[in-house]
């Protein structure tokens, strides 16, 4: 993998001019923070040795490069699923090109199910911790400590200082923001209402289908990270909303604006 991760590296860096210091990856219907990108330089994923293509609507699927909040970033309009049919490795092998770009933040989101009786559709949830349900884990099998070591620490997987840098922020945007833990689920099922009820009896606030894997690898690598959700649907107490992807999408470019507006200024602050 460290030879397949070079190799990627050094066809990206022949096609920009700065060196990005944080990643940002948009989740479901989070295309518009792009909106406050200044450009300098955009690749397709399908142009990019070793990277996977992104097969789900509402993801762009290219690589976007510029300055953001007075930061140069790397941006990453579409992500990947370990229910497309790629494995844990595949699906966080964008992270670990960042790292090797120079990347040392990472911002992720997402479109979540809320179970947390005090959450609207539409609300944002950053993320203080997760809970990794999924079937597979992104560092099974040899560790190579070029990219970091065996038994990496979770005790903060999403940084402590960065959460308090955006809730002071939420307060001067009059945000009305919740935070809570995120659980991750392989998908690409909508949860029923029986597995809602148990999901926060657990202890989930909301509950999706990436972020966790990417989160790993990140901490993994030595990132900082910061996380959000917009709550997209509900599972309140069992009792569950008939939902398609097309209202999901609905929803998160709705209170996109709100998150991308958030991000900015955090980047901003940094």
């Amino acid at each position: 993998m460290f030879e397949a991760i070079q190799q990627t590296a050094a066809y990206i860096r022949q096609h920009i001019t700065t060196t990005p210091a944080i990643g940002v990856i948009l989740g479901s219907g989070l295309g518009g923070l792009i909106d406050s990108v200044d450009i300098s330089a955009e690749i397709p994923y399908e142009d990019i040795p070793n990277f996977p293509v992104s097969t789900v609507e509402g993801h762009a699927g290219k690589l976007v490069f510029g300055t953001l909040g007075g930061k140069q970033v790397m941006m990453m309009a579409g992500r990947f699923h370990y229910y497309e049919g790629y494995t844990m490795q595949e699906i966080t092998f964008p992270i670990r090109v960042m790292k090797a770009l120079g990347v040392e933040t990472l911002f992720l989101s997402n479109a979540a199910g809320g179970m947390n009786p005090n959450f609207k559709v539409g609300d944002i949830m950053l993320i203080d911790d997760h809970i990794n349900l999924f079937p597979t884990h992104p560092l099974t099998g040899p560790n190579d400590e070029r990219l970091g070591t065996r038994f990496p620490d979770m005790s903060e997987p999403y940084d402590h200082t960065l959460l308090a840098k955006a809730k002071d922020i939420a307060a001067e945007q009059n945000l009305h923001i919740h935070t809570g833990t995120y659980i991750g689920l392989q998908g690409p099922t909508f949860e029923t209402p029986a597995e809602y009820k148990w999901l926060h009896v657990i202890g989930g606030d909301a509950v999706g289908m990436s972020t966790v894997p990417e989160n790993i690898v990140a901490k993994h690598s030595g990132m900082r990270v910061f996380a959000a959700s917009i709550i997209t649907d509900l599972g309140v107490a069992g009792q569950v909303h008939k939902v398609s992807h097309e209202e999901v999408l609905a929803a998160a470019n709705a209170a996109a604006p709100k998150l991308a507006g958030l991000v900015a200024s955090l980047i901003h602050r940094m």
